[in-house]
């Protein structure tokens, strides 16, 4: 039997599945720590499940921090023609790696 949740986390909306792992946009804090992520819009547990709107007033996703990484690298190239101007940049996003533990 599979529990999961869809959370809000980041600005992006996130199926999550209890004993998994995610990368999420970087959330302040040690690898280790505890963070209860409670914009929780849908949940299925023992058969049973829970649509918000927008968000459920009982829900939380138990999750731990594991690690800090950076994403894949990206390159952004600009360049206006006839003007001999071009500028060529990389960016790579802070992510964080997070566990999910349980789903109340």
């Amino acid at each position: 039997m599979i529990d999961y949740a869809i959370v809000e986390a980041g600005g992006k909306q996130v199926w999550v599945e209890t004993g998994k792992f995610y990368d999420l946009n970087y959330i302040a804090g040690n690898p280790g720590d505890l963070i209860y992520l409670n914009r929780v819009l849908f949940t299925y547990k023992n058969n049973i499940f829970k649509i918000g709107l927008p968000c459920l007033n009982s829900g939380l996703v138990k999750t731990k921090i594991l690690k800090h990484l950076k994403g894949r690298k990206l390159l952004v190239f600009k360049i206006k023609p006839k003007k001999n101007s071009r500028s060529k940049k990389g960016h790579r996003q802070k992510l964080t790696r997070i566990l999910v533990e349980e789903i109340i």
